[in-house]
Parts: C-alpha cells; sequence; structure tokens
C-alpha cells in the first residue's frame, strides 16, 4: 500500500514540479510539502490538496497490496545500502502483488510513476514487469512504463549473483528484451 508521501512525491514529480512550485500551486508552505514527502502525516485534506496542485486526484482501490512506486522505493534503498538480494525480493514482490490482482486493481497498483532507483537496469526491470504483467490482462499501460529512461542502453542481463547464467532470448518476455533486460521468465514465477 502507498504511503502517501509516496504517492504526493512521485505525483509532483511526474509533473516536474518542485516542491517550491507545488507549494505555490496549493498554498501550502514548501517546508511542509518537504516535511510531508519526507513521511511526515498529514490529514486527508492536505494529501488531496497536494494531489491537486499536480493534476491528481486520490482513488481508493480495495486491496492492501503495494503498488509499484513503492516497490520503486524499497529498490532504490536497498540499492542504495549495497543489498542487491533485498532488492531482488522487492521486485519479486511486486510481481507477486500484480499478479494477486486482476483487471482495474492490477492497473492501479500501476499507475504512479516510480522514482528513478538510481541504476537504469532496475528502472528499466521494474517499468517490465509491470508491462509485462498490465500486457497479461490487456490493462493499458501507464505513460511511464515507455519512458526511454527506462530502457537500459545496451541488452543486460540481470543478475543479482554474477554466477547466474545468461538466460537465451526464448527465456526471456518480450517486455523485459525491449527495455533490454535480460531477465529469466522463471525468476517471476511464484512459487
Amino acid at each position: 500500500m502507498t504511503t502517501s508521501s509516496t504517492l504526493v512525491r512521485a505525483a509532483r514529480k511526474s509533473r516536474h514540479l518542485t516542491q517550491s512550485r507545488l507549494a505555490e500551486l496549493t498554498g501550502i508552505d514548501q517546508a511542509s510539502v518537504s516535511h510531508h514527502e519526507r513521511g511526515r502525516d498529514a490529514a486527508f485534506s492536505t494529501v488531496d490538496r497536494l494531489l491537486a496542485g499536480t493534476g491528481h486526484r486520490l482513488y481508493a482501490a480495495p486491496t492492501r497490496r503495494d503498488d509499484a512506486a513503492t516497490a520503486a522505493a524499497a529498490i532504490r534503498g536497498y540499492l542504495h545500502a549495497k543489498d542487491p538480494d533485498r532488492a531482488l525480493r522487492a521486485l519479486l514482490q511486486l510481481n507477486d502483488d500484480l499478479n494477486a490482482e486482476h483487471g482495474l486493481v492490477r492497473g492501479i497498483l500501476a499507475l504512479a510513476e516510480p522514482e528513478p532507483t538510481g541504476d537504469r537496469v532496475w528502472d528499466a526491470a521494474i517499468a517490465a514487469l509491470v508491462a509485462w504483467r498490465l500486457n497479461q490482462e490487456r490493462i493499458p499501460l501507464p505513460a511511464w512504463v515507455d519512458d526511454p529512461d527506462r530502457v537500459a542502453g545496451e541488452p543486460t542481463v540481470f543478475r543479482v549473483d554474477p554466477a547466474d547464467p545468461a538466460p537465451g532470448r526464448d527465456d526471456v518476455p518480450d517486455e523485459f528484451a525491449e527495455r533490454g533486460v535480460l531477465a529469466w521468465a522463471d525468476t517471476f514465477a511464484s512459487v
């Protein structure tokens, strides 16, 4: 489940707004915007006002699963801490969360644009996973999934362990191959 701070930050960045500009648009001082984005609790009316300032609205969905923006924030933290195993577990959890939902709710888990993780291959993997799972149910893809910044420059084998073998092209989902991420489809099979 997305925290309101992650949601507001993602909405602001998706519109390329600074905290100062969002403060101007909403009449909420910049320090309060910053505090909220760092996790300070805010009243629903404040969250609604901040989202409205970015041109977004808040909707509720019947799920308690995390969305792509929340997963990306966790992955970013694990990569920063040099813990790729936990980053992979967060990506696999996103896969499981997407698979557990169907239709509109699955699509909702992909709506908020994730912030970059700091690693282009991981950003491409997140976009590929979301595209793969949404395409399975013919759910329209959010625009962020096809952002050129979410494509690995050269085809790159998605490895957490350097001893992992490279998959053959037939073993890689199309959505991953299109984004330059060579990941085994079996990696995302739930156990």
